[in-house]
Order: C-alpha cells, then sequence, then structure tokens
C-alpha cells in the first residue's frame, strides 16, 4: 500500500535551505519516492492550518517512507537544514478502497 509523507516547512534561511533541498531531491529519488506537490499554493478548507510551504511525497510503502527518513542519504539532508528551517512531518498509508462519490454512496 502506498505512503505519503507530508510536510509543513517554515523556512528562516532560503539561501541556505537550498542545500537541504539539492539533497532531499537526491534521497526522495533514491528510495524511490516522488514528490505530488511541493511548495504550491495553498488554501485552508477547514480549521486553522495554513502551512508556509508544503510538500507531499509519495512511497511504494510506509516501509519504504521510514527507510528514506532514516537513510544516510536524508540524514545528510537533514542536519543541512537544521538552521535553515523548522519542519513538521508525518507519514500515512493511502487507502485501498475506491472512494465513493454521494451518488454512488446513495
Amino acid at each position: 500500500m502506498v505512503a505519503y509523507v507530508i510536510v509543513d516547512i517554515d523556512v528562516t534561511d532560503a539561501r541556505g535551505f537550498e542545500e537541504y533541498r539539492r539533497l532531499a531531491q537526491l534521497a526522495v529519488a533514491a528510495y524511490g519516492g516522488r514528490y505530488l506537490a511541493r511548495g504550491g499554493k495553498t488554501e485552508c478548507l477547514e480549521g486553522g492550518w495554513n502551512p508556509k510551504r508544503l510538500v507531499v511525497l509519495e512511497f511504494d510503502s510506509l516501509a519504504r517512507a521510514r527507510q528514506w527518513y532514516e537513510s544516510p542519504e536524508y540524514l545528510a539532508a537533514r542536519a543541512a537544514r537544521r538552521t535553515t528551517a523548522t519542519f513538521r512531518m508525518l507519514v500515512t498509508e493511502g487507502g485501498s478502497s475506491p472512494i465513493l462519490t454521494d451518488r454512488q454512496a446513495s
């Protein structure tokens, strides 16, 4: 089952953050991940969540996402971002059942 990594980033040093981006992209590719969303416009639909920069990654499985996160490649990226941004990150498994429209559900 696929897994999605969702990241809320507040960049505090844009110039320094570039090294993290370079290393992170290499690490994501090395573990078969792909970017679904990266820093585009966001709009809050409910609640008060207003991320500064939102990134969504997709991996083949929860295990593979964890391998990426704990990998030497991504550890180097994490070290590079230490003074350039704050992160909030989670991983979730994707659903395997089809999504029904309102019409189909009735």
